[in-house]
């Protein structure tokens, strides 16, 4: 009698593990008895099965098919089974359930707009590629399979950007949170940056946040890469996605395509920069480049992005010390147009001449001044006198008004005007063949009355860089501008010790010169740079009269004849350390 009566107990319980399986009875029928029945085993199961469950396309089919049907329903008492939804693996699957998931994913975010967050959050997380998805991605370009996948993604959030605008400060949040760690692959924040900039090209409202997050975090890259480590090393290294048509970023062509032709740098962090600087490049001479046939919006567009970079960089990247590469952004897209330059100019040359601004902001600003007006083979010789002249002016009026007041002697009360007079001696130093090319020109840097400036009771040279001083002499010297030799040689004499407040004697201080736009050693983006940057050349004659060379940016400072400031920079550096 017993095993009959077993065989009945068994018999019911797999009917029942069969009715219940969550499989069998759907997401609708889990979620019907849960809201009916007050039971919600099924939808919990249902839940578990959602997230470890293999899933088939005609299962996710059904289940998409399911959700659509009871999305009213899915308040956030289910919002365990949402996530699971939310996460499930659509973008790599049929067309047919790419739609549907669509179609569910906007109907759900709408309906119940307190899942908007979650939902952004799950659609960012598919901008991070994979490490199976490493060569998908060559130079920060996606496959064709790749793109085609992340088209999907950001159909879904433009179509919740615009029934919902209030996503916005979501989705900057999310994009912020998601930014990979520096030290990620290449490939991963390279892929990240690439949709950052997809999400700009259909909603231009996240062009300011968006740019202004790129570059914060390409900053960070910079600090982490400096310009000596990556300069150390050999062009004979290779990479193995080193690979890529430099054109090709955004034309979206599959990976095989690409011809062997472009390398980039060995060191992780540089490798990260090089890539993303060069899609950011891109990005900026498609958006800002204007031509005869260009349209009043592309011609706006491009007005509206160069402010934007102009602003980012006075408010991010001027404060920063220390930078290598990313400043490069500003040195590019002023290379696209005069006007950009002269923008540029009258930024830096405003913070310079303002009292109100702290000294250490307008001396990093003379530093920009000098090595763009110095380095940027696009500016009209035009342009550079003219900042000349306004340099001279502002410091003959600095030495007047200084006359007349009670003299201090702090070097740091002085800051900005020993920075604008090395600016001065270092810009007729490294352009004097162009400076003195004519007797118009000569009489140009005769009327800016060097002497005076050179021999004033302030005396700037004593403060300039050995090296600057020396070769401005010389220049000075060999067309009668100034005569600066006997300021040389009494300066020595004239140096007191400076005495601290707990009574020990420190050496001199020295004007610490900033060159921001110096060597750039990434060798994916310089394409972009190379063509439009003077590498200047000591002759090692009596004048020292510095001209250009075709010399490759990327060859190591120390290799180089290029700037004679170079080994007088690094003695100070070096003996400064030591202290």
């Amino acid at each position: 009698m017993s095993i009959p009566i077993n065989l009945f107990d068994w018999h019911c319980r797999a009917i029942h593990n069969v009715r219940s399986d969550p499989k069998n009875r759907g997401l609708a029928e889990s979620i019907r008895v849960a809201l009916k029945e007050r039971k919600f085993q099924l939808i919990k199961e249902f839940t578990i099965f959602l997230c470890e469950a293999k899933l088939k396309d005609d299962e996710v089919l059904s289940i998409l098919k399911d959700a659509k049907e009871v999305v009213q329903h899915l308040t956030p008492v289910f919002l365990k089974a949402v996530k699971a939804l939310l996460s499930l693996n659509w973008k790599k699957r049929s067309s047919e359930i790419i739609e549907a998931y669509i179609e569910f994913y906007v109907d759900l975010l709408m309906t119940h707009n307190q899942y908007l967050s979650i939902g952004v959050f799950k659609l960012i997380e598919h901008w991070i590629p994979e490490k199976s998805d490493k060569f998908d991605w060559v130079k920060g370009c996606p496959s064709e399979r790749s793109r085609l996948q992340l088209k999907a993604v950001h159909d879904v959030l433009n179509r919740i950007l615009n029934a919902a605008p209030m996503t916005f400060q979501f989705v900057c949040k999310t994009i912020t949170d998601k930014f990979p760690y520096y030290k990620r692959p290449a490939y991963v924040t390279a892929g990240y940056v690439y949709n950052v900039l997809w999400l700009i090209e259909y909603k231009p409202i996240f062009e300011e946040p968006m740019l202004q997050l790129v570059l914060q975090r390409f900053l960070l890259l910079d600090v982490n890469a400096p310009r000596e480590e990556i300069g150390a090393e050999t062009d004979d290294e290779d990479d193995e996605d080193d690979n890529v048509d430099a054109d090709r970023v955004f034309q979206m062509d599959d990976v095989s395509s690409y011809t062997k032709t472009e390398k980039t740098v060995k060191h992780p962090v540089g490798k990260t920069l090089d890539i993303c600087l060069f899609m950011l490049y891109r990005f900026i001479d498609e958006k800002c480049r204007i031509h005869k046939n260009s349209t009043g919006e592309q011609r706006s567009t491009a007005k509206r992005i160069f402010n934007l970079l102009l602003h980012i960089f006075d408010d991010t990247l001027l404060p920063s010390y220390n930078t290598h590469h990313v400043q490069f952004v500003l040195f590019y897209v002023t290379s696209i147009r005069v006007a950009y330059s002269e923008a540029f100019l009258d930024l830096l040359w405003q913070k310079v001449q303002n009292p109100q601004i702290s000294p250490i902001i307008g001396h990093a600003a003379v530093g920009y001044m000098t090595s763009f007006l110095s380095r940027a083979r696009f500016l009209p010789l035009s342009l550079v006198q003219y900042y000349l002249k306004k340099m001279s002016i502002w410091a003959h009026t600095y030495i007047d008004d200084s006359s007349k007041k009670t003299l201090t002697w702090s070097f740091g009360a002085h800051l900005v005007f020993y920075s604008v007079c090395e600016t001065i001696f270092y810009l007729i130093a490294s352009r004097a063949r162009y400076l003195t090319d004519s007797s118009k020109d000569l009489h140009f840097l005769e009327c800016l009355q060097l002497s005076r400036i050179a021999g004033c009771h302030l005396n700037p040279l004593r403060y300039c860089l050995a090296s600057v001083a020396t070769a401005f002499a010389d220049v000075s010297r060999t067309y009668q501008l100034a005569y600066c030799y006997t300021v040389l040689h009494s300066s020595p004499r004239r140096k007191l010790p400076i005495v601290s407040v707990r009574g020990k004697c420190k050496t001199e201080e020295k004007l610490e010169t900033l060159f921001p736009f110096n060597h750039y050693v990434l060798k994916l983006s310089k394409k972009y740079i190379e063509a439009n940057f003077i590498v200047h050349q000591c002759k090692g004659t009596d004048n020292c009269v510095c001209g250009s060379t075709n010399k490759s940016l990327s060859t190591p400072p120390d290799d180089e004849e290029d700037d004679f400031i170079i080994s007088d920079m690094l003695k100070h550096l070096e003996m400064s350390t030591k202290q």
